[in-house]
């Protein structure tokens, strides 16, 4: 008989819940909240870097690349410390899941709606991931505290977004409500990646990011050859190099700290990092493209702050009880 909804979601903590960590008990220290600013460091990259190749590089052979170049470079790593992948059909069926819902589905419907949706709008639809992974964790998996100031911090995450990348992204907003919905399922997916990826902290999570990445790049391989054919291709050098670049940063290294961050923060607490993100690529893209800066950065990035402050500083600290 299928399960219900709090069953399922009771079942889904268990089995996704380390035992007590740092994450439960809310012991961190300063190393935890760096390893998530460096997360956010990787995965902002991912504007700039990606907007360099896309221009001479076809989406599908661009994400199959990037992630067989992280792939490669990882599994490089591994074979120096000397870790063996696991070859047992679990393991590979939780990176082959994980992968589809935190990769390959929304990066490829993002893609896909970019043609219709203004790269601001994008942002900001983007953006509600902390938000969706709070109603999940709140009311489906209660797998760690959903209080009501981890909620307060991801909506002032999300005004200080909507400020930084402009108000006028909120115009529009309906005009294209197809693709908006798919960002928006793209988003969910992201969502629900955090927390399915609690199901792989047993794992070493050097072993986890390779593993997940060469699934994904071998999965849009073939559609690549037959789609793009990359053969007839001619990207520039400085498509090269930013899909090298994006690949060993942003997928390789900025995967494997995930999976640390979860472990070590919990999934609402890592999603803060999703916020720091925006800050950092306007400045990415400031410096490496050229792009102005925008009017309303102060502020926002105030209300940012704000907000990742409030979802990650443990409720006792703030003798919040």
């Amino acid at each position: 008989m299928p399960q219900s909804t709090s069953e399922a979601g009771r079942a889904m903590a268990s089995a996704s819940t380390p035992s007590p960590s740092m994450a439960a008990t809310g012991a961190r220290n300063w190393r935890d909240y760096a390893l998530l600013f460096a997360l956010a460091c990787c995965w902002s990259s991912t504007y700039p870097l990606a907007k360099l190749a896309l221009d001479t590089i076809p989406p599908i052979t661009f994400i199959a690349a990037r992630s067989l170049i992280a792939a490669a470079f990882l599994f490089a790593i591994l074979w120096m410390r000397g870790v063996t992948i696991p070859t047992d059909a679990k393991a590979w069926k939780l990176f082959a899941t994980q992968q589809l819902i935190n990769s390959t589905f929304p990066f490829l419907i993002i893609t896909w709606s970019q043609q219709y949706v203004p790269a601001s709008n994008t942002v900001v639809l983007a953006s509600t991931t902390p938000i969706f992974a709070f109603l999940i964790t709140s009311l489906i998996t209660r797998h760690e505290p959903a209080t009501l100031l981890k909620l307060a911090g991801a909506i002032l995450g999300l005004a200080g977004t909507i400020l930084i990348v402009g108000l006028d992204a909120l115009r529009g907003f309906g005009s294209e409500i197809v693709a908006e919905i798919a960002i928006l399922l793209a988003t969910i997916s992201f969502a629900c990646a955090t927390i399915f990826g609690l199901r792989l902290s047993d794992y070493d999570p050097m072993v986890v990011a390779a593993g997940s990445l060469l699934f994904g790049g071998i999965i849009l391989l073939p559609p690549s050859l037959v789609i793009d054919q990359p053969w007839t291709l001619h990207p520039t050098p400085t498509a090269i190099i930013a899909t090298i670049v994006m690949g060993i940063v942003s997928s390789a290294l900025g995967l494997m700290l995930f999976y640390v961050c979860l472990a070590r923060l919990g999934t609402l607490t890592t999603n803060a990092q999703g916020y720091l993100r925006i800050p950092i690529g306007v400045g990415l893209s400031v410096l490496l493209l050229g792009e102005n800066v925008p009017s309303n950065l102060a502020l926002g990035l105030l209300l940012v702050m704000a907000g990742v402050a409030a979802m990650t500083v443990p409720a006792e600290r703030l003798k919040l009880r």
